[in-house]
């Protein structure tokens, strides 16, 4: 938003108003002083402001107190040169982050001096040991005249041996609590007093939607235990401390209060609180795999094993080889070994530092038990489904979903059950797939006698391009039909979303925790039993795929596994994942979890790969929900630059969530993250209700508009400018934000793109009407000629094995290894006439391969399918310069009708009917 488009009251409930955004709000207060300071602005603006700011600047340690009050009194004794040099420190602080460790910034003046007694602990602001910063939310119900008092209390707690130093941020209200925790991404702890008062003591307009994000039950609760639950179901990463001046004993006792890290009876050990706040940062600042490397590396090693250059010697004293160790520095040679003593472990069955560090990313992420992966989510991916299906189970998968889960059924012997996303044919991307098209397939299942053999519903969440599903609906509606399914989230993009309060329900880890807290609730038997009465004893299909189903509490199993690429969105090294498990049947294949491990784990595991996923752990636990607020911040920003910009959105524009989720599966109305008046309760009941959500970090820019394919204008980005993207479609490309992103990243793709649009204008312009028409004529090509998706059609019959008529599941490994028969096999270039003549006379096109276009590498084909037209089509549309399993100049790889007929001899009978569903389709 321009700064004349700013609203004259700051915002801070709109969506995407994130950290970046506090800081932008500290400039315009430096701007409205100066302007007063020079003479030439209003001091009334100046005060308005303020105002505005100190309103939520309460809910933050810095500037404090102290420094808000200075601000005020010389706003009001008319000191316009005070206002500005203060206001412009306080900005400064803010934007560099300087306060944590620099003394002066908490002094009312520059030389830092006029500090408040107790303001600042022992060693703050010295350089010689860095210790981190972090702030505690205390909410108590003393008069907020005494806060100052209560606050140099807290910091005379602090000793030069602590490990961290923290700032404490008082608040009186329940509701002032709830939007501290929003707002402040630097808490780490939070003490609760009894006796807090429930509304704010602000009349601000800006809080009132945000305490609206709280359930209707909780509002109106201003017990102690009621906000500790709602403080951890916003900030789960955030250690809770309950200090109450009743029956503490029966309080310790209730199992409502097992969100509490500890409990405290009134003020008697308020060092011992301070000492448990300091532990309890410290247990999630721990890295048990990447501290014992640390200390490995430092000692003195003999090394008689096969890996030279451990140590670094090889390297050191190399005249050739040397600069690759000035490149990287002494500390990656002596942390390499391949030991799994002396202080490390093994991967592969860990029983010390690894087995510690898996169980502390398994209770950031909410799961009950995590696997490191070593060589990226593909094998994440296939460790799940080895390990979960046996051979001839039925898979219900995402036709689109990553090539991992498709090889990970021809190592298991399972069967795919394809089901079809939605189709964004405009764009030549696919969605996500319909609930109702899942329910169906399960249906059908069910009407054949089959429901047995289904084992598993295997989705991406979030899709490449940013689809994600309502994950707590999906599970029950299917456990409502068969309550022991088996649920694999792709969650490969959305590993961060766990440290977002809006995502996070949305994750595997988070639904599985809600519906795991539903089954306990006494109501749910309740809702089951009164929807089965409304439903009747035998309804129809249509019914059920109308209904919002309910399972039977009393049944279900929940068994849910979740992926994510952790570095894809956090801060660990390439090919960094994590399998995250909640199953309660997980004892029954713990055992073949652990031989997917040996059959996929390297025995070579890289130790700084393993060191990363521990910190990368840490740093999320203690800053991603800052992080992640940040990372869709920059995102939303970008989106209003380019869709905002006059000259770069004649030829480009980022797709909202209007655009890439269908108004069907937007139940709530809701339109983009952008629309005027959306703020942070709008999205959320967006995220709560619609069917698809789009990940904001996730912006499909259109690129076709402005006459360039997706792969021509990465090329571009990449070869003249030096950024970096991920996926294309024919007429578009993905652009991804994440942590590492700033806003000086915005700044370089937003001038970019206003250059490239730039020239384009200029040159339609100079060449005529010539080159208008060229242009329009490319446009038109790419954005109206383009080819109709393929769905998948169905496995051939040699490959159908015992499956039904009413579903499309096949034997996907049959198909595989039939292309190890080389005489079985034949090529046909894709242009080839004789394509045509077999596609409308036959015989059938069997694929011998996976052809797999990259990215996103989903494939089109699989082996044992049969080729359609549609297929065909898009195949000679495809503009993507890699595709694995083709080579253009040998053409299609395919499994011969003589080889079909004798593998279809040991199975179905060659002239058995094809499936009444040959694909399940939305």
């Amino acid at each position: 938003m321009s700064k004349d488009a700013k609203p004259a009251s700051h915002r801070i409930d709109q969506f995407h108003s994130g950290p970046g955004a506090r800081a932008d709000h500290w400039r315009d207060l430096v701007d409205a002083a100066k302007a007063w300071a020079e003479g030439h602005g209003d001091r009334a603006k100046y005060e308005a402001l303020l105002n505005d700011i100190a309103v939520t600047e309460e809910f933050h340690g810095y500037p404090g107190l102290q420094l808000m009050s200075a601000l005020k009194e010389s706003a009001a004794s008319g000191d316009g040169a005070t206002s500005l040099a203060l206001s412009t420190r306080i900005a400064q602080a803010l934007t560099t982050r300087s306060f944590r460790q620099h003394v002066g910034d908490w002094s009312l003046h520059e030389d830092g001096e006029g500090g408040v007694p107790d303001l600042l602990p022992p060693a703050f602001g010295r350089t010689e040991a860095h210790r981190p910063y972090f702030e505690t939310l205390i909410v108590t119900g003393i008069s907020a005249t005494s806060w100052p008092n209560l606050a140099s209390e807290w910091r005379r707690l602090r000793r030069p041996m602590d490990a961290f130093v923290y700032e404490p941020v008082i608040v009186g209200s329940l509701e002032d609590a709830f939007c501290a925790v929003i707002l402040n991404p630097n808490l780490a702890a939070v003490v609760v007093n009894e006796g807090f008062a429930l509304r704010s003591r602000h009349d601000a307009p800006v809080l009132r939607t945000l305490t609206s994000l709280m359930e209707q039950h909780e509002a109106s609760d201003a017990s102690a235990l009621r906000l500790a639950h709602i403080v951890k179901r916003v900030r789960p990463e955030l250690d809770l401390y309950l200090m109450s001046n009743r029956n503490v004993e029966e309080m310790a006792g209730n199992p409502e209060a097992d969100v509490v890290r500890r409990i405290f009876y009134s003020v008697e050990e308020l060092l011992e609180l301070h000492l448990c706040i300091l532990e309890g940062v410290q247990d999630r600042f721990d890295t048990p795999f990447f501290d014992n490397l640390k200390k490995y590396a430092q000692r003195p090693i003999g090394t008689f094993h096969a890996l030279p250059i451990a140590r670094g010697k090889s390297i050191f004293k190399s005249d050739w080889i040397r600069d690759m160790g000035e490149f990287y520095g002494p500390n990656l040679f002596l942390a390499e070994s391949s030991a799994t003593t002396g202080g490390l472990d093994s991967l592969l069955e860990p029983t010390g530092n690894i087995k510690d560090a898996q169980e502390k990313a398994a209770r950031a992420f909410g799961a009950d038990h995590v696997f490191f992966v070593t060589n990226g989510t593909s094998t994440s991916n296939k460790m799940a489904v080895q390990a979960l299906l046996a051979p001839g189970d039925i898979n219900i998968v995402d036709r689109n979903c990553h090539k991992s889960h498709h090889y990970g059924m021809v190592l298991s012997g399972a069967q795919p059950l394809y089901v079809e996303a939605f189709p964004m044919t405009e764009y030549s991307m696919y969605g996500a797939v319909p609930l109702k098209t899942i329910k169906q397939a399960l249906l059908n299942l069910k009407a054949e006698g089959r429901l047995n053999k289904v084992k598993m519903v295997d989705l991406t969440n979030c899709t490449f391009d940013g689809h994600i599903y309502n994950t707590r609906r999906v599970m029950e509606e299917c456990l409502a039909i068969k309550p022991d399914l088996i649920f694999l989230w792709d969650e490969a993009w959305f590993g961060f979303a766990r440290f977002s309060p809006f995502l996070r329900p949305r994750t595997a880890m988070g639904a599985a925790n809600d519906i795991e807290a539903w089954l306990h609730d006494p109501k749910s038997v309740a809702a089951y039993e009164k929807q089965q009465a409304e439903l009747g004893k035998n309804p129809s299909d249509d019914l059920l795929l109308k209904t919002r189903l309910i399972p039977d509490p009393r049944k279900v199993k929940l068994r849910v596994y979740q992926t994510n690429s952790t570095h894809k969105s956090m801060s660990a090294l390439r090919q960094g994942s994590m399998l995250f498990v909640k199953d309660v049947d997980f004892h029954t294949v713990e055992a073949q979890f652990h031989e997917a491990v040996f059959t996929h784990a390297s025995t070579s595991p890289n130790q700084q790969l393993i060191a990363s996923l521990d910190v990368a752990r840490r740093q999320m636990e203690l800053e991603g929900y800052g992080l992640v607020a940040n990372a869709m911040e920059i995102a939303f920003a970008i989106r209003q630059a380019v869709n905002n910009n006059p000259l770069i959105s004649k030829y480009f524009r980022i797709l909202g969530a209007d655009a890439m989720v269908p108004a069907q599966y937007r139940q709530s109305g809701f339109v983009d993250f952008l629309t005027p008046g959306v703020n942070w309760a709008t999205a959320l009941k967006s995220l709560q209700d619609d069917e698809f959500c789009l990940d904001p970090t996730r912006m499909t820019l259109v690129c076709g508009t402005a006459g360039f394919d997706g792969t021509q204008f990465k090329g571009i980005l990449a070869n003249r400018y030096g950024i970096q993207l991920n996926k294309t479609s024919r007429n578009s490309v993905l652009f991804q934000s994440n942590i590492n992103n700033t806003r000086s990243d915005v700044a370089h793709l937003v001038r970019v793109l206003a250059e490239i649009a730039g020239e384009i204008d200029r040159g339609l312009k100079k060449g005529g009407a010539n080159a208008r028409k060229t242009f329009d004529a490319r446009v038109k090509s790419l954005m109206t000629d383009v080819p109709d998706l393929p769905n998948f059609s169905h496995f051939h019959n040699a490959f159908r094995g015992d499956a039904g008529t009413k579903t499309n599941e096949g034997n996907i490994r049959g198909g595989f290894f039939a292309a190890y028969d080389a005489a079985g096999c034949e090529y046909i270039r894709v242009a080839d006439s004789d394509i045509d003549r077999r596609l409308k006379s036959g015989p059938d096109l069997v694929s011998a391969n996976f052809v797999i276009p990259y990215p996103p590498c989903c494939p089109i084909m699989v082996p044992g399918q049969v080729i359609t037209q549609e297929t065909i089509d898009f195949m000679r549309k495809l503009d993507v310069k890699e595709i694995h399993g083709y080579d253009a100049r040998e053409g299609l790889k395919l499994v011969t009708p003589e080889a079909l007929a004798r593998i279809g001899g040991a199975g179905r009978p060659s002239g058995a009917a094809k499936p009444k569903a040959a694909a399940a389709k939305s």
